[in-house]
């Protein structure tokens, strides 16, 4: 709980004493004989996106800026930059970072209705870039189908920042026809090449990536501490989930993988900063069905790893393939039956009545499942990304 600030004589002055001329976290000022915290009152201001504005506009909702680079370039901490529904071209970097008790939020004001798309030249590889810190993409589509000239996407959502959320975006068809090479790609990518730490990957739809058959391009792509959960990812050509360098301490809790080259993979090795293993990750309450492999280790992983209460089935190739002496509990070996399924089209990945991953999760803290329903004690807890 956040302490109430302490108004000195002249409030004013000083609290824009303390928060241009000192340390963004407050100051202390004298009050008589005690000594008193003044934590400076953070200012919350919002931006507009939409497809008829103009980048030369303020950025109002009356005015609003034609692209989300230029409102990214004039964003502040609180800032929440609001997408109108249309299409935009993607390929840009947003540097900007927030803090922690004033982050800033990239938000489609419908979910997957503002849409990234390729430019008519490409100068990068990933369709957003973002290196800032405490920053959060929530609700857009990024769709690779329509490539044009110039470099192809990689990646649709790359993060190197710190302590970011991606929530609830549409990403898909990337990446599908560019050769196969050792430095890969992703639908969403957390990185901690550039540093970057703590991330959330939560509520996505990510299909559709990386070229038949290669083992480099990955659904979700993790190599630092972070929450993957409720995410469906499928026809993915290499793993569904994937972890590597520097991932340690990641909870992938209630996601839904098919149709890849792997479901999830938890591993260490070609560490950046650390020195590993991947340890204390916990995989629980996932459905990893009909892939060619299901849920494996792979390098340097730890002792204290957990996989409780996944339903793996039907993965061609061998559902498990854990380090000597690990042991999974409460695995669920029957197939999910999910409302609509077929290796093609869009799968409808909620549950029947009849399904066995129904009521059989482990007890997590209270979430939402992909759709926003609740996942508590009382409503029980499912198996995948879906809540019945």
């Amino acid at each position: 709980m956040s302490r109430p600030a302490v108004r000195p004589a002249n409030p004013i002055f000083a609290v824009l004493f303390c928060a241009f001329l000192l340390a963004p976290g407050g100051c202390r000022m004298r009050d008589g004989s005690s000594e008193q915290l003044v934590i400076p009152e953070v200012v919350r201001t919002n931006l507009y996106v939409a497809p008829g504005g103009s980048d030369a506009n303020p950025g109002t909702q009356a005015e609003p800026f034609r692209t989300i680079k230029r409102a990214a370039q004039v964003v502040t901490p609180g800032t929440t930059v609001y997408v109108a529904p249309g299409q935009y071209t993607g390929g840009f970097r947003t540097t900007v970072s927030g803090t922690l008790e004033a982050r800033i939020i990239f938000q489609s004001m419908e979910r997957w209705g503002a849409k990234i798309v390729p430019p008519l030249d490409s100068s990068t590889t990933s369709a957003w870039d973002n290196r800032g810190s405490f920053v959060d993409i929530v609700g857009f589509e990024v769709d690779g189908t329509h490539y044009q000239s110039g470099n192809k996407w990689l990646s649709g959502i790359y993060n190197g920042g710190s302590h970011n959320s991606i929530r609830q975006n549409h990403v898909h068809h990337v990446g599908l026809d560019v050769p196969c090479e050792s430095n890969g790609g992703s639908g969403i990518g957390v990185d901690s090449y550039y540093k970057g730490k703590h991330a959330e990957v939560i509520g996505n739809n990510v299909h559709d990536i990386g070229p038949a058959d290669c083992r480099y391009h990955h659904g979700i792509y993790v190599s630092t501490q972070a929450r993957v959960r409720n995410n469906v990812v499928y026809r993915v050509s290499g793993a569904g989930i994937h972890l590597w360098h520097d991932a340690h301490r990641v909870d992938i809790t209630g996601n839904t993988v098919s149709t890849s080259g792997l479901g999830i993979v938890v591993g260490g090795g070609d560490f950046y900063y650390s020195k590993g293993p991947n340890d204390h990750t916990v995989v629980a309450n996932n459905i990893v069905f009909d892939n060619k492999h299901g849920i494996l280790e792979q390098g340097a992983t730890g002792d204290n790893n957990r996989y409780e209460h996944n339903l793996v089935f039907q993965n061609a190739i061998n559902d498990w393939r854990l380090s000597p002496g690990r042991q999974h509990v409460g695995t669920i070996t029957e197939a999910p039956a999910f409302v609509e399924y077929s290796r093609t089209g869009t799968p409808d990945f909620r549950l029947t009545a009849k399904s066995p991953a129904i009521g059989k999760g482990a007890a997590l803290d209270p979430e939402q499942d992909f759709q926003g329903k609740p996942r508590t004690k009382a409503t029980g807890y499912d198996i995948g990304a879906f809540q019945h």
